[in-house]
């Protein structure tokens, strides 16, 4: 039986600079008084075998605002659970105080305040400093990387992954599992996998859909410190659903939760003292994994990009969820007794970059993988007039932008854009630059369509999503958060049955019900369809954006969410 769980959160000032003005360095400088390297960094607990875990960095390697979601619903039994807190009830439940620094780094309250004193989080080269302290104390530390780590920026995009892999061959990651990486095309994850990559590429539930048989690697075993690891990964299983099945068409997903069950026993077969499943399903379908699957000891989990300071302890399981974007990284530490886990530390580690200093080798190697882009990147598109984020069960303020531009730009009366949750936030008053559309828009099938719906069609779109995200049964949840519209205002009850969710569907423009028989002129981007038609979507936010000058919003008070 493991023993009683032992975690650890980072001692951090619990007092930000309310009011502080413009974007100089002395509001930055006054919270570094309360925060160091040191402290955010801090040592591992007992133990003979150390994971750092990293997952849904989106190819974000430079320090960017990020804000935690406002709506982050659970429903069943995950109602009302981590990750499904909020804000004050998120505060409350791992007793974080208002206006801390992990506050800040953990909740959306006073986002923009606390941006001001506290700064950008992330960035590679002071990942590689974090990643290069935990090695020092403990050299064999096993590097996992939980995917969605080749898309996501404007850099990856043009390099089809490649400065990504580089630089994550660079910080020493050893094993990876995948999600977003298949949507640059089945051959070009394999040429990298086959001529480039480093770490393991791990994905027991990806099998030939002729053949049904495992394409990659099930596991991989590592030996640390006389102990046997054995690291499953676990890829994200709904890809033809959520991406285009057409970029892979010879391969088949799925959860495979009988084949995990069979490899979790195999590798104990094979000399694992200890088994990790390093997964991109999201939190809650990795939950009911742990109580369905007996024999793991740890969950790397990913995905649903939610950070958490302690792990989630279901039956003798433990789920660690290191946040997304570079913000964090996790750091787990093992006792190992006798052929099995005995104890668990485990420390989720912010990186506040303004505190932690870049590690001057991989500062030299991100600037190189950028260079060929960086004059393009800069160049100032217009001025953000508002808080610019994505995150969360529905619209974000960017989602916000990019509807308004396919209204405009192509002319249409509602305006869909998918419920990603990657992407940068931008401060109020900030210049917005091309690298921040890219940042919000970087991917594969960016066509901006234009076509007629029903209103039927629209209502049948709007609940197939939010069956997909409300389902009671995790196993059903197939990954993203609502389709974000514009031009449309809707009601939803999360809580009710499939088909009863979405309610009120207005037409914004006129004020009337939508009518189920009518035709509306609808724009999108995003489409898993082949084929699919029309410019570029970064360039139709670009050309919004440069119309606009400053970007100012109305608030959004367009979907109205009860019950959840």
């Amino acid at each position: 039986m493991i023993s009683r769980r032992h975690f650890v959160q980072a001692a951090l000032a619990t007092s930000a600079l309310y009011g502080a003005s413009g974007f100089g360095n002395w509001a930055r400088l006054a919270a570094q008084q309360t925060l160091s390297q040191d402290q955010l960094i801090g040592e591992g607990g007992p133990g003979n075998v150390t994971l750092i875990h990293i997952t849904d960095i989106h190819a974000q390697t430079q320090p960017i605002y990020f804000r935690e979601p406002e709506f982050n619903i659970g429903v069943g039994i995950h109602a009302g659970q981590p990750p499904h807190l909020v804000g004050a009830e998120f505060r409350a439940r791992f007793g974080i105080e208002a206006g801390s620094a992990l506050d800040y780094a953990l909740t959306y309250s006073d986002f923009e305040a606390m941006a001001r004193s506290y700064g950008r989080m992330g960035g590679l080269d002071r990942i590689s400093t974090v990643v290069k302290a935990i090695r020092a104390q403990a050299p064999h530390a096993l590097i996992l990387d939980g995917g969605d780590t080749w898309q996501g920026s404007l850099p990856s995009l043009r390099t089809q992954g490649m400065d990504m892999v580089q630089l994550f061959n660079a910080l020493g990651v050893e094993a990876m599992t995948s999600h977003w990486e298949f949507t640059l095309g089945s051959a070009r994850v394999n040429e990298l996998i086959e001529s480039h990559v480093n770490p393991a590429f791990l994905g027991a539930n990806i099998f030939d859909a002729e053949w049904d048989e495992p394409v990659y690697d099930d596991y991989k075993i590592f030996e640390r410190n006389g102990t046997s690891i054995g690291v499953i990964g676990q890829a994200f299983p709904y890809m033809p659903i959520a991406n285009p099945g057409w970029m892979f068409p010879e391969l088949s997903f799925g959860l495979r939760r009988e084949r995990i069950a069979e490899v979790v026993q195999e590798v104990r077969a094979a000399g694992a003292e200890v088994v990790v499943l390093l997964s991109h399903n999201g939190f809650d379908v990795d939950r009911q994994f742990a109580r369905d699957i007996p024999g793991i000891d740890v969950i790397l989990t990913g995905h649903t990009h939610d950070a958490l300071p302690e792990a989630v302890q279901v039956n003798n399981t433990f789920l660690i969820a290191s946040g997304s974007h570079g913000k964090f990284i996790s750091r787990v530490d093992l006792d190992v007794q006798d052929g099995a886990m005995r104890g668990i530390t485990h420390r989720l580690i912010p990186i506040f970059s303004d505190v932690i200093a870049p590690d001057p080798e991989m500062t030299a190697l991100v600037a190189e993988t950028r260079a060929p882009f960086a004059a393009e990147m800069s160049e100032v598109i217009g001025t953000s007039g508002a808080s610019l984020y994505r995150r969360g069960n529905f619209n974000g303020t960017w989602d916000d932008v990019i509807c308004d531009a396919l209204i405009s730009q192509r002319d249409a009366q509602i305006a869909l854009s998918p419920g990603f949750r990657w992407g940068a936030a931008v401060l109020p008053g900030q210049d917005i630059t091309r690298e921040d559309i890219y940042n919000v828009t970087a991917m594969t099938y960016p066509n901006a369509y234009r076509i007629e719906m029903s209103g039927e069609q629209l209502h049948t779109i709007l609940e197939d999503v939010a069956a997909n995200i409300f389902n009671p049964d995790a196993y059903y949840q197939q990954g993203g958060d609502m389709v974000r519209v514009g031009g449309l205002g809707y009601r939803i009850d999360p809580a009710q049955p499939q088909g009863s969710r979405i309610t009120n569907m207005t037409l914004l423009a006129t004020g009337e019900q939508l009518d189920p028989a009518t035709n509306y002129v609808v724009a999108g981007w995003a489409s898993v369809n082949e084929g699919t038609e029309g410019p570029a979507i970064w360039d139709v936010v670009e050309a919004h954006i440069r119309a606009q000058g400053t970007v100012t919003l109305n608030p959004n008070n367009t979907v109205d969410v009860v019950g959840g």
